[in-house]
């Protein structure tokens, strides 16, 4: 009796344990009976939200979806703007599930990676589109914020409007039970060929303004150079000029003194200017002179040894 009391209870708790299951915080719970999803009388989806719930043991499996927002990093790709120029754009897109029913139907049991691999595809076809109706400068300036807004919009709403406004359009995410949170670009460059032309052209650019700033410098050097030589020349000679008549006034000024000293003695002015030549012929004492005795250099000298 006590074993089967056992059994049973064992059993009981197997199958009490196999009722419950915990959708955790973060995810949402999708019970599946015999392969497909259970309806309320609305013909929805069962989804279950976080906390603990009964399902029939057995019958019923439970798929756990996350609720939380995914964040897609797409690869970086080639697209072509306005003016049929390449840039490679580096971006990432921000989802979530906003109906699991549909999520779970349209991604093959609610696979995240195929998920991915069609938001991926419809992201790219319309990032193409827009990047194809604007120019360069559009896209790495002003219309850069309005191009991830219009990608963000067509996304979630679609390209073709509906017929039916309740209708949800099946070209976009909503088909899939996806919304589209936000999208961001990280970076747009040039193709490596293009950017390394750019480069050299700039280079040459640069080199081209280089090279004629140094020849202005050098002809403006050149010129300041003349300038200060021609100054230079100017002022010296105003300088020798000014020399030269400062030397011939000074000389005129002492022949004049002179001679207006020695006009009162003319023996005495003869006398001191043989002194004069006296001293500077005999400065060295190697010198020697050969003159006649009676010669009248030697006048004064012959007086004083007669007397």
């Amino acid at each position: 009796m006590n074993k089967l009391l056992i059994c049973l209870s064992s059993v009981f708790l197997l199958l009490f344990s196999s009722a419950l299951f915990i959708v955790k915080e973060g995810e949402r719970g999708i019970v599946l009976q015999f392969g497909k999803v259970l309806k309320n009388n609305n013909q929805k989806a069962l989804v279950y939200n976080p906390g603990l719930h009964f399902k029939i043991p057995f019958l019923e499996t439970v798929k756990m979806l996350d609720a939380r927002i995914h964040t897609m990093d797409n690869q970086a790709d080639r697209f072509v703007t306005k003016e049929k120029k390449d840039l490679i754009v580096d971006s990432y897109i921000k989802w979530r599930i906003n109906d699991f029913s549909r999520y779970y139907l349209a991604t093959g049991n609610g696979d995240t990676f195929q998920a991915e691999v069609l938001l991926k595809r419809k992201f790219s076809d319309r990032l193409r589109s827009e990047i194809g109706c604007l120019n360069v400068k559009e896209i790495v300036t002003d219309s850069r914020g309005k191009l991830t807004l219009d990608v963000l919009k067509s996304l979630n709403k679609g390209t073709v409007n509906p017929k039916n406004i309740s209708e949800i359009n099946i070209n976009s995410m909503n088909a899939l039970g996806i919304e589209v949170v936000d999208v961001r670009i990280k970076q747009i460059n040039l193709p490596a060929e293009v950017s390394e032309a750019i480069y050299n052209r700039m280079r040459a650019e640069r080199e081209a303004v280089a090279r004629s700033q140094r020849s202005q410098g050098q002809e403006k050097a050149e010129k300041l150079r003349a300038t200060a030589d021609y100054k230079v020349s100017m002022i010296l000679s105003e300088a020798r000029k000014n020399a030269l008549i400062l030397k011939g006034e000074g000389e005129a000024k002492v022949a004049k003194l002179f001679s207006d000293n020695f006009q009162q003695d003319s023996s005495f002015y003869l006398f001191i200017r043989s002194l004069h030549a006296y001293e500077n012929s005999f400065k060295n004492k190697n010198n020697i002179i050969l003159i006649s005795s009676d010669n009248k250099f030697f006048q004064y000298m012959n007086q004083i040894i007669s007397n």
